[in-house]
């Protein structure tokens, strides 16, 4: 016992009681720190428990080759398809499951018939167009489906999907061929129909600028862990896709300009002279974009409309998908980018509408996305990445369609500038998830949005040094966090069921990535372990589960708890910093802790009335009367006996060195209790604001939370005293209740925008803007 160093309290307790809205368990500890196993599909021999493709991994492969017809006068379609179907599964295929994505906007669609709809005292045309949806003849018209020797092969549609009936079996290591002719008519996706593919009409000058997506039969995918994907598209949930090798043949007006997934095989037949010397020339050029047809050029040939046709070839090897786009309008620019050995050509397509903007700006951004992408996965592998200027945000194999115009002046406001930037990063950035690894996006939007919206915002921050990114700091998605309940879902929610989109599958999981990146395994682990899943899995088919056991595998970091709480719940971070005790060593001599002893008695003894009384109360009863007086009365419980003086000696003397050095360190003891107000469990990082002006931050693993997931005591041992104690101080963890992260407390303010909501094309800017304003008062 003589031993002991006691600790004495000093200063006084600070308690702040828990807000009334926090939800307790009856538990100390339930479940968000238990393994994740029994939620995780089993591994087997196709996909391992280290997140890598297993021994017999297979996927299915099927081969296009297509013919197509633009019609320029009633905006049409017209195709016919030969598609090689590869069966590397180990199962028999009776039928074939076949993606027939322009029925979503057919009369009998489902897509309107699931969506809500009200009156509002104040409708415009579109929003009544919307609630009476259309009668226009769209979604696709099957001509005919034929084996090679021609017959007619049975087929069912429902919906958007399309059986196709084998007159046999497909036997596993077999292939079959078969023939599709088909038609549509192209929409509006500038109305009220939306969507990603369609055509944009300029009245000013009377053309057509069409982005061909979805717009041929595509196979759906039959993979080891789900069979046939043919969940419904309704609109949101975008593909699962299988890959092949297509050998497309485009008929257009001969005036327009064609970019597509892709490399164009008969240059010399559809380029002037002039424009297949520039085409050369940008092959050989790095530091800058080549014009191959000029702003000037694209006028003239916008007023001119010849009724001639030409026929663009195009060769793809191992992709998901084909996409297309042609107009007149195009100014058409490219450069190279050195990628793994070998060049690939960044593209662009605008129309006048989008300069200066898109000839400053657009390939350079995407020769930075190529090279800041491969850097923290692998080296882009396909020969072209295309970036088309379409009033639209939408991504496919090699090519992408994004949005960003100025006012008819050119000047434009930042935000339609970092918008434009932001937009082709993230759409060329698809080029890697989905197009590359190649996860179902029908099931799981995060795994192609989020993955990428993550890698968007480090590409953002390589573009410019105070790039005002939406997404990916932690902070910024607190809001979305705390929301009320019934708005918010686990981010491992099907795309159709999801309330808040937006957040839920790009900025929450790109705002997980990011904290698993700066905050819980650091750079270096995390790049390692990333790149690794990304190299796994290029051009096959991964599930969250290759995700989450992948970034574990190769980093050596149990994660469990944190896919637990950031994908599978719907919590908040919200740590309160509750009650903050100060000890210190207790190295006082007698006289020291007498005199301690008798200030406190004093303190605790007085009230006010002993302040009345010294003037209304002149003489005591044992003032007055010795008689009443006792030995009490004159024993003073506060000198310093010998008694006293003995013990403390002997205490000293019983001390060892170390312990001297310990009782007579000055150190200053903080007892901290935090609570878990939200449920979702973080580190605790805190830091330490001395009275010096100093400070330090301590950073806690989330596992002291692992025996009590609502509230923690932790002892820190400082040298300094303390001014003040801040939690989460660089706002790392996603914290929605900033007010509870102080000691002593502080007002935090917040703070509200007032804005005007804009409508018309979708990136353009609109009204007045600093560069234009800076014209005029020149």
């Amino acid at each position: 016992m003589k031993k002991l160093l006691t600790l004495s309290f000093l200063i006084g307790t600070i308690l702040l009681s828990l807000p009334a809205e926090a939800q307790w368990s009856e538990q100390n500890h339930a479940e968000r720190f238990e393994q994740l196993g029994p939620m995780l599909r089993s591994p087997n021999v196709y996909r391992t428990a280290s997140g890598a493709p297993g021994h017999m991994y297979w996927q299915q492969k099927a081969d296009h080759e297509i013919e197509v017809e633009l019609n320029d006068d009633n905006q049409s379609i017209k195709g016919w398809q030969k598609i090689t179907y590869y069966n590397n599964s180990p199962d028999p295929l009776k039928y074939l499951w076949i993606q027939l994505d322009q029925n979503e906007r057919a009369k009998d669609s489902n897509t309107p018939k699931i969506a809500e709809s009200k009156i509002n005292p104040r409708m415009n045309l579109r929003q009544i167009e919307s609630i009476l949806w259309h009668d226009q003849d769209l979604g696709y018209k099957i001509h005919s489906v034929k084996d090679m020797s021609g017959k007619d092969i049975p087929v069912t549609i429902v919906k958007t999907m399309m059986r196709v009936d084998l007159p046999q079996p497909l036997m596993p290591g077999q292939q079959t061929e078969f023939t599709v002719d088909w038609s549509f008519n192209i929409h509006d996706r500038m109305s009220f129909i939306g969507g990603r593919p369609g055509y944009e009409y300029f009245p000013k000058d009377g053309n057509y600028l069409y982005t061909m997506a979805e717009w041929f039969p595509r196979m759906a995918v039959y993979s080891d862990f789900e069979g046939w994907q043919h969940k419904q598209f309704v609109g949101r949930g975008e593909f699962a896709l299988t890959f092949g090798d297509y050998k497309v043949k485009i008929t257009v007006p001969a005036d327009h300009m064609v970019g597509a997934t892709g490399v164009l095989q008969n240059p010399q037949e559809v380029l002037n002279s002039t424009e297949l010397q520039r085409w050369e020339q940008a092959k050989k050029t790095y530091d800058k974009p080549v014009i191959i047809r000029t702003q000037a050029e694209a006028e003239r040939l916008e007023k001119q409309k010849s009724k001639d046709k030409k026929t663009w070839i195009f060769h793809a090897e191992n992709v998901r998908d084909f996409a297309w786009t042609s107009s007149r309008k195009f100014i058409w620019d490219a450069m190279a980018v050195k990628q793994g050995g070998k060049d690939v050509m960044a593209m662009s397509y605008y129309a006048k509408e989008g300069n200066p903007l898109w000839e400053q700006y657009s390939t350079r951004v995407v020769a930075h996305t190529l090279k800041s992408y491969s850097a923290r996965t692998f080296d882009y592998p396909y020969p072209v990445a295309i970036s088309v200027e379409a009033s639209n945000g939408m991504e496919y194999p090699m090519i992408c369609f994004n949005y960003g115009r100025p006012d008819e002046d050119g000047t434009y406001s930042d935000a339609i500038k970092y918008g434009m930037i932001s937009v082709i990063i993230h759409e060329v950035g698809h080029n890697y998830f989905p197009m590359i690894v190649n996860s179902d996006e029908r099931q799981w939007s995060w795994m192609d949005e989020g993955l990428n919206t993550f890698l968007q915002y480090l590409a953002e921050q390589e573009w410019d040094r105070n790039y005002p990114s939406r997404r990916g700091p932690a902070h910024k998605i607190a809001p979305y966090m705390a929301s009320e309940r019934h708005l918010l879902e686990p981010i491992m929610t099907n795309s159709e069921n999801i309330i808040q989109f937006g957040p839920n599958a790009y900025a929450k999981p790109a705002t997980a990535l990011n904290i698993l990146r700066e905050t819980i395994m650091g750079r270096e682990l995390f790049d390692y372990a990333f790149k690794e899943y990304s190299e796994r899995w290029m051009f096959k088919h991964p599930t969250p589960e290759d995700f989450f056991r992948t970034m574990e595998d190769a980093s050596g970091i149990d994660l469990d708890w944190f896919w637990r709480g950031w994908f599978f719940g719907a919590d908040p971070v919200d740590i309160s910093l509750e009650e903050v005790k100060w000890y210190k060593m207790d190295n006082r001599t007698p006289a020291e802790k007498k005199a301690d002893q008798k200030k406190e008695a004093e303190k605790e003894a007085y009230h006010i009335s002993m302040d009345y009384n010294k003037k209304d109360i002149p003489q005591t009863v044992v003032e007055a009367d010795p008689a009443t007086r006792d030995f009490y009365n004159s024993y003073n419980p506060f000198s310093v006996t010998p008694e006293d003086e003995q013990a403390y000696k002997n205490f000293m003397a019983s001390l060892s060195p170390k312990e001297k050095e310990l009782l007579n360190s000055g150190l200053n003891f903080y007892e901290m209790r935090f609570r878990n107000v939200g449920g979702l469990v973080m580190p605790l990082i805190i830091q330490f604001n001395y009275k010096d002006g100093t400070s330090e931050v301590e950073r806690i693993p989330a596992e002291i939370w692992r025996l009590n997931e609502w509230e923690v005591t932790k002892v820190f041992a400082k040298k300094k005293e303390v001014a003040s104690i801040v939690l989460d101080p660089l706002r790392e963890t996603a914290d929605i209740d900033e007010a509870n992260n102080y000691w002593p407390r502080q007002f935090v303010p917040s703070r509200f925008e007032l804005f005007k909501g804009a409508g018309g094309v979708r990136g353009a800017s609109a009204g007045d803007n600093p560069m234009k304003r800076a014209r005029r008062n020149r």
